[in-house]
C-alpha cells in the first residue's frame, strides 16, 4: 500500500514538472518570437503589401509614404521627445539651432498628456499675444490636440511667414480658455540680451551685471562672451545670469556656457544611457570671472540645457539659484542622419548634475524660492521686450513701467550682501599673512578658548 502511494506521488511530481517545463518552453518560445526581428519584419511587409494591393486609395500611396508613416508611429510610441524627422522637418530642426525659423515663437512639449508651452520667445507673435509658460494648446485650427503627437503639433504651428493659424489656449492656473488668431513670422533669436532686451549690456552704480540667455543655440556661448566683455570693461563686480523662460537647446552650448564660470576639469554634466556613460568636464580657460559673486535666475520655463547650467552651478556652489522650480526636461536626444535627408531624433540618455541628481521629471529647486504670479510674469516680459509696452493701452502701460521685478530685486540684494561681506572679511591669504607677521614680531594671535 505504501509502495503504491509512493509510486503515485512520484508520478504526480513528474507530471507536474513536465507541465511546468512545457509551459516555460512555450512561454519562452512565444517571447522569443515576439522579440525576433525577422518574423515581425515579415509581418510588416505583409501588411504593407496588403495596403498597396487592397486599400481603396492604394494607387496614390507610395512605399516611402507607408514606411515614413510607420516610422513616425513607431518612434512616437517611445516618448514625447523622440521622433522620426522627414527631410523637411530635419531642415527645420537645423534652422532652429542656427537661430532662425518661421512660426509663432513658442516652444512646446507634452506634459501630463497636454500640449504645453515651455516658454514663449520674446518679441514673437506668440509672446505678443500673451501666451505664458504652462499654457495648454488644446486646439490648432479648430482640431483637438488631444491625440496629436508632438512632431505633428509643431508642424501645424509652424508655416510660412505671413500665414495665419488659430489656436485655443487654456491656462490651468485660472481655468480660462481663449481662442487666438496669430500670424506666423520669421523668428530671429538673439541668444544673449541685457536687462532692456537689447545687446548693449549697461551697468549701474552697483556694478552688478545682468545677462539673459534666451535659448541654447549655436551662437549662445559666443554672445555670452561678448556680453561678459562689455560688462567687465565697465568694472563689473557681480553678475546675474537670467535663465527664466529659456527652453534649452544644444548640450555642447550648455557646457561651453558653464566653462566660463568654472575651473578647468570641473564636471559640468554627465549623461547615462543603456550602453554608455558620458562625462562633460569644463575645458576652457578657467573661471573668467575669478569666482565673482553670481546669482542664476530660473523658473518653470527653464528647461533642458538651461537646467544643466543651473544644476551644475548650484551643485558646485559657484552660484546662488533664485526663483522657481524648473521645468524638468532632462533627457538627451541624439540626432542620427538617415538616407534621403531624413533623420532620427532618439532619446538615448538622461542628464545628471555633478552630484548625480537627475533632472528629468524632477527639475531643479532653487536655493532661494521667490514666486511670481502669471500676471506679473507677463507684465515683466512685456516690459523688457522691445516693443512690448507699445502693445498696451496708456493706463496699463504706465502701470507696467512702474512694476518691479521681485526676482531680479532679490538677486540684487543677495549679491550686494555677498559683495559687502567679501569686502569686510579678510581673505584666507590675508589671514595667513597677518599670522606670519604677528609670529615674526613675537605677538600671540588670538585663539578661541
Amino acid at each position: 500500500m505504501k509502495r503504491r502511494l509512493t509510486y503515485g506521488l512520484v508520478i504526480v511530481v513528474l507530471l507536474a514538472n513536465l507541465a511546468i517545463g512545457a509551459r516555460l518552453y512555450l512561454g519562452s518560445a512565444a517571447a522569443a518570437e515576439k522579440d525576433s526581428a525577422y518574423p515581425n519584419l515579415e509581418l510588416f511587409s505583409v501588411v504593407m503589401e496588403k495596403i498597396r494591393k487592397d486599400y481603396v486609395d492604394g494607387t496614390n500611396t507610395t512605399y516611402q509614404e507607408l514606411v515614413y508613416g510607420a516610422l513616425k508611429g513607431m518612434v512616437n510610441t517611445l516618448d514625447p521627445h523622440s521622433e522620426f524627422l522627414e527631410p523637411e522637418k530635419y531642415k527645420e530642426l537645423q534652422n532652429d539651432t542656427q537661430g532662425q525659423f518661421g512660426g509663432l515663437g513658442i516652444v512646446v512639449s507634452l506634459k501630463d498628456e497636454y500640449l504645453t508651452v515651455v516658454a514663449p520667445m520674446e518679441d514673437t507673435p506668440g509672446f505678443r499675444a500673451g501666451i505664458l509658460t504652462g499654457d495648454r494648446i488644446i486646439k490648432i485650427d479648430g482640431k483637438s490636440t488631444e491625440r496629436l503627437g508632438l512632431p505633428e503639433a509643431v508642424k501645424n504651428l509652424r508655416g510660412d511667414p505671413g500665414t495665419e493659424v488659430t489656436i485655443t489656449v487654456q491656462r490651468p492656473s485660472t481655468g480660462v480658455t481663449k481662442e487666438m488668431r496669430l500670424m506666423r513670422a520669421i523668428i530671429n533669436v538673439d541668444m544673449a540680451k541685457d536687462i532692456n532686451g537689447k545687446k548693449q549690456f549697461p551697468i549701474g552704480e552697483s556694478k552688478i551685471g545682468y545677462i539673459r540667455l534666451t535659448q541654447f543655440g549655436e551662437k549662445t556661448a559666443d554672445e555670452l562672451e561678448t556680453g561678459l566683455k562689455k560688462l567687465k570693461n565697465q568694472g563689473m563686480q557681480a553678475i546675474i545670469l537670467d535663465l527664466r523662460g529659456n527652453p534649452g537647446g544644444l548640450l555642447d552650448q550648455a557646457v561651453d556656457v558653464c566653462e566660463k564660470f568654472l575651473p578647468r576639469g570641473q564636471l559640468v554634466v554627465s549623461t547615462e544611457g543603456r550602453n554608455s556613460i558620458q562625462k562633460y568636464p569644463a575645458r576652457g580657460r578657467g573661471d573668467e570671472l575669478k569666482n565673482m559673486p553670481m546669482v542664476v535666475l530660473v523658473n518653470g520655463g527653464s528647461a533642458s540645457a538651461a537646467e544643466i547650467v543651473a544644476g551644475c552651478l548650484q551643485d558646485v556652489k559657484r552660484a546662488v539659484l533664485l526663483g522657481e522650480k524648473t521645468f524638468g526636461k532632462g533627457s538627451v536626444q541624439s540626432i542620427v542622419p538617415l538616407q534621403n535627408g531624413a533623420a532620427l531624433r532618439l532619446t538615448t540618455a538622461k542628464y545628471y548634475t555633478p552630484s548625480h541628481k537627475v533632472i528629468h521629471e524632477h527639475g531643479i529647486t532653487p536655493d532661494i524660492e521667490v514666486p511670481i504670479s502669471d500676471e506679473e510674469e507677463r507684465a515683466l516680459v512685456l516690459k523688457r521686450s522691445p516693443g512690448g509696452l507699445e502693445t498696451l493701452e496708456a493706463k496699463d502701460r504706465e502701470a507696467v513701467e512702474k512694476l518691479r521685478d521681485p526676482q531680479v530685486d532679490r538677486a540684487m540684494d543677495v549679491l550686494k550682501g555677498i559683495m559687502l561681506f567679501t569686502k569686510r572679511a579678510p581673505s584666507f591669504e590675508e589671514q595667513r599673512k597677518n599670522e606670519k607677521i604677528a609670529a615674526a614680531s613675537g605677538e600671540e594671535t588670538s585663539k578661541p578658548r
